[in-house]
C-alpha cells in the first residue's frame, strides 16, 4: 500500500531513539548559519537584543496574547504535542501556546527554554495529521537550536531598526539579509523534521498545499500541486531565475511549492526511508564525532549545484541570443 507519492505508508509511527538534529538538517541551513555568524557585528547584535529583552521579556512579547495548551485547554493539541515529542525522543516537551491570529503560521521562540506558538488560523485550517506535521516542524527547529536566532530575526523584522536604539553603531542591513537567507534555509530542515515526526508524506505535502492556497482538500488536488511545484523549479531562463531570487528577498519562508519539491526530493533520494530504517546520527558522542568537513562538503555541493543550474540557464540563453543574432544578420545579408 502506497500513500500516493510512491512511499509506503509509515504507520504505526516509529520512535527515533536519540536522533540528532544533524540527521535532517539541510546542508544549506548549516552553511547559511555559518555565514550569518561570520557577518561583522552579528554576535554583538544578538547579545544586545537578548540582553535588552531577556528571557522573561521575550516570553511576554510572544505569549502575551496566547493561551497555554494543556490537558484542560486544547487537549487534542496537547496530546499531539506529547506524541510528537515522544516520536522524536526529545527529553523536554516544549510549552505550546495558541494565539488568536487568523494568519496561518507557527513559530518556535525563546532562549534557554524555547516554546511554540500556533496561530489560531493554523489550528482551524489543519487536520490532526497535518497538525502533527506542523508540530514536528516546530520541534525540529528547537532540536536544531534555531529558536534563538529565529527570535532575534522576528524581533528585528517586527520592531524595526529604529526601535532598537541599543544597536546603534552596528551595520544591520547585512545582518538582516544574512538572517533572512538562513531563516529560509532553516525551514527546509524543519520540513524534514515534520515528516520524521508524522511519518506521513501525504499529510506533509498537504500542509504545503494548504499553506499555499488554504481551503478544503475536497476542492484541491495534491498531485496537481506537486506537478506545479516541479514546473516552478524547471521553468524559465536566466531572467526567471533572477525574478525567483528577487521574489525571495525580504521573505522569511521559501515558497510553499519549492518546499514541497525539496521535501519530495529528500524522500525520493531515499534519505527519509534510511532514517526510518534506523540509519541516522545519534545525539552525544556520535554527533560530536561527525566530521565538520562532511557538513562543509554537503553545503558546498548544494550551493554549487544551484550555481551550476543558474549558469547553465545563462549559457543556454546566451547561445540562443547569439544564434538569433547570427540568423538575423545572415537574413539581412541575403536581403541586400
Amino acid at each position: 500500500m502506497t500513500d500516493g507519492i510512491g512511499v509506503p505508508s509509515a504507520r504505526p509511527r516509529k520512535v527515533h531513539e536519540g536522533i540528532a538534529a544533524v540527521t535532517w538538517e539541510h546542508p544549506a541551513d548549516r552553511a547559511a548559519l555559518q555565514a550569518v555568524r561570520a557577518v561583522p557585528g552579528f554576535n554583538e547584535a544578538v547579545k544586545k537584543i537578548v540582553g535588552f529583552f531577556g528571557e522573561r521579556g521575550i516570553r511576554l512579547i510572544f505569549q502575551a496574547n496566547a493561551v497555554r495548551v494543556g490537558p484542560k485547554q486544547f487537549p487534542k493539541l496537547h496530546a499531539l504535542m506529547t506524541e510528537v515529542t515522544a516520536t522524536m525522543d526529545w527529553p523536554e516537551q516544549p510549552e505550546l501556546f495558541v494565539s488568536q491570529t487568523p494568519l496561518v503560521n507557527a513559530g518556535a521562540f525563546g532562549v534557554d527554554h524555547p516554546f511554540i506558538v500556533l496561530n489560531s488560523g493554523a489550528v482551524k485550517l489543519l487536520d490532526d495529521d497535518e497538525m502533527r506535521v506542523l508540530l514536528g516542524h516546530e520541534l525540529g527547529h528547537i532540536m536544531s537550536g534555531h529558536a534563538l536566532y529565529r527570535t532575534v530575526t522576528i524581533l528585528i523584522l517586527t520592531l524595526g531598526f529604529q526601535n532598537l536604539p541599543f544597536l546603534a553603531g552596528i551595520v544591520l542591513l547585512p545582518i538582516k539579509l544574512a538572517l533572512l537567507e538562513w531563516y529560509r534555509k532553516s525551514e527546509l530542515s524543519a520540513d524534514r523534521a515534520g515528516l520524521l515526526a508524522s511519518q506521513d508524506p501525504v499529510s506533509s505535502m498537504q500542509v504545503f498545499l494548504k499553506l499555499a492556497g488554504g481551503g478544503d482538500m475536497r476542492e484541491t488536488d495534491l498531485q496537481a500541486f506537486m506537478e506545479q511545484a516541479r514546473e516552478y523549479e524547471d521553468m524559465g531562463g536566466p531572467i526567471d531565475a533572477i525574478y525567483k531570487i528577487l521574489n525571495m528577498l525580504g521573505h522569511t519562508h521559501p515558497f510553499h511549492t519549492l518546499r514541497a519539491a525539496e521535501l519530495e526530493r529528500w524522500i525520493q533520494d531515499g534519505a527519509y526511508q534510511r532514517v526510518l530504517d534506523g540509519e541516522y546520527t545519534h545525539r552525544g558522542e556520535e554527533e560530536q564525532e561527525r566530521p565538520l568537513t562532511r557538513d562543509i562538503g554537503e553545503a558546498a555541493k548544494h550551493y554549487a549545484e544551484e550555481a551550476k543550474h543558474t549558469v547553465s540557464q545563462m549559457t543556454d540563453a546566451a547561445k540562443k541570443a547569439a544564434s538569433a543574432f547570427s540568423d538575423a544578420f545572415k537574413g539581412k545579408g541575403k536581403g541586400e
